[in-house]
């Protein structure tokens, strides 16, 4: 990660320049990004990379984030209102309301900033990448358009995380350069919000190569085959399958990727590196860039556990065979069943040894070639074709060594591969900020035919004397989606309220 912090002097000038009490926070001084930075190639690369710091977040240090960077907010959002994590006694109050539905606008987790800061860095690229062809001899349309295409792509990417989390979303395409570009946005409806979100996908496309060169920059960049699994990603939540299915077979049939056979390396291939034949797209921490997860979830002063429930529920135990069957996905890899540790983000293997605070470098990982194959398996199951779903499911399950302690599905039942999926995918990613975004992805199909998938969710997750409110509130499909932050609404005059919390 030295080419991200190479030009954190660039992330920094960007950020402090930026206006503490308007809206987005996003202003620059004037003039300082136009006139001063816009002239060379190796400008635009820093800013380029500065766009991949921003995710990031800031130093860590004495159990504190600076900021809280974006994977911790990937991660509350799509993983606190599910069924998969608990809060200990040291977690935030903010923190607990999520696992109750008791969120309120107040709440800290519900504000978007730094999703939005991330976008605009992405618009300024986009914006003021052109100019410099006319000023630097030496940099090309295709250096320009691979530029354009990463800032393109991570722009589709935030957006999408925001039209999950929040539906409706100020759509800002322009770069907030000046005073004069900082005018409040109205919310723009989510239909619109992924229209354009294809959009930037299908030209990043053209842009970004399929390689970079080294396999380091390949997984920590935006490549071809990042642009099109997200596109399969958001085609599944718009329903349209056949354009999902389409997007999964560029990366199948590349040739560029496999699953990480189950053996001893498993556990680092995955969580430690970051690098393996089945890492699509992550955040790549290292000791000059570490995250915050170990303050998280490390032993001592974690927020988060497992839930109880998982080695049992989700992955299964063994009491028929001799020796016992063992889904390598459960116990030494997501969690420590033992003391129901997040095992993947503070484990340095799949032993009992617990990273330093120094060591805290595991990945966020967006993309993965398990994912694909199971997006597949989900978009042709409801094209009918729950068989050869089944067929792709059982790649991802072989490896993982699952077993059958709940019985297989009808693999000529739709609705039960339905469910089986979304069980398979628990267990795949657990604790990877999935969880919450997969059941409303299906829940809310055909007019929230499986809601029920929503409730039993907050059954096994919600404490029992909090269960009938969580439930009466799940059954409003405008609960389904985060208030927007108090103090956006009150600067931004044009912002309305997301409905349930009005």
């Amino acid at each position: 990660m030295k080419f991200i912090l190479k030009y954190s002097l660039l992330l920094l000038l960007l950020a402090s320049a930026s206006s503490c009490k308007k809206w987005l926070e996003l202003k620059p001084q004037d003039g300082i990004i136009r006139e001063e930075f816009w002239k060379t190639k190796e400008q635009v690369d820093a800013a380029v990379t500065g766009i991949y710091s921003s995710m990031m977040g800031g130093t860590v240090s004495n159990n504190l984030a600076v900021e809280r960077a974006l994977p911790e907010y990937f991660f509350l959002w799509g993983e606190a209102r599910a069924d998969m994590i608990a809060p200990t006694a040291r977690a935030a109050v903010e923190e607990i309301d999520f696992t109750t539905m008791n969120i309120l606008p107040q709440n800290n987790i519900v504000n978007w900033r730094f999703v939005y800061q991330t976008i605009n860095y992405c618009n300024t690229v986009i914006e003021l990448a052109p100019g410099v062809l006319k000023l630097d001899p030496t940099f090309t349309q295709q250096q320009l358009d691979r530029a354009v295409g990463q800032a393109k792509a991570i722009r589709a990417l935030m957006y999408f995380y925001l039209v999950r989390t929040f539906r409706d979303v100020p759509l800002k395409l322009t770069a907030t350069v000046s005073d004069q570009d900082l005018t409040p946005i109205a919310k723009s409806p989510a239909d619109s919000v992924l229209k354009q979100i294809v959009t930037d996908l299908k030209a990043a496309e053209t842009g970004v190569p399929a390689t970079y060169g080294s396999i380091g920059t390949d997984k920590g960049r935006i490549t071809k085959y990042a642009v099109n699994a997200l596109l399969a990603d958001v085609y599944l939540w718009k329903d349209d399958y056949a354009n999902a299915i389409a997007e999964c077979d560029k990366i199948i049939n590349s040739g560029q990727f496999g699953l990480v056979a189950g053996d001893a390396s498993w556990f680092d291939k995955l969580f430690v590196t970051a690098a393996s034949p089945e890492h699509i797209f992550a955040i790549q921490f290292d000791a000059q860039k570490i995250n915050s997860f170990y303050f998280m979830h490390a032993t001592a002063g974690r927020r988060w556990t497992a839930a109880a429930h998982l080695m049992e529920a989700v992955y299964g135990i063994d009491i028929v065979n001799a020796p016992p069957k063992v889904d390598i996905r459960g116990d030494g890899a997501s969690l420590r069943a033992g003391d129901l540790t997040i095992w993947k983000y503070v484990g340095a293997n799949s032993s009992n040894t617990l990273r330093s605070a120094e060591q805290s470098t595991a990945p966020w990982t967006f993309y993965r070639y398990a994912e694909v194959l199971l997006m597949k398996a989900e978009a042709l199951n409801e094209q009918d074709k729950p068989l050869e779903a089944w067929e792709l499911t059982k790649q991802v399950r072989e490896r993982s060594g699952a077993f059958d302690f709940k019985g297989l599905p009808d693999s000529t039942s739709k609705q039960e591969m339905q469910t089986f999926l979304l069980e398979e995918r628990q267990r795949e990613f657990a604790f990877e900020g999935k969880r919450w975004f997969d059941v409303l992805r299906v829940a809310k199909r055909n007019n929230y035919q499986r809601l029920d998938l929503l409730l039993e969710m907050a059954g096994t997750s919600v404490p029992p004397d909090k269960q009938q409110s969580a439930f009466a509130k799940l059954k409003d499909k405008n609960s389904h989606y985060l208030p927007i932050y108090l103090y956006e609404v009150q600067t931004n005059k044009l912002l309305e309220q997301n409905p349930f919390y009005k």
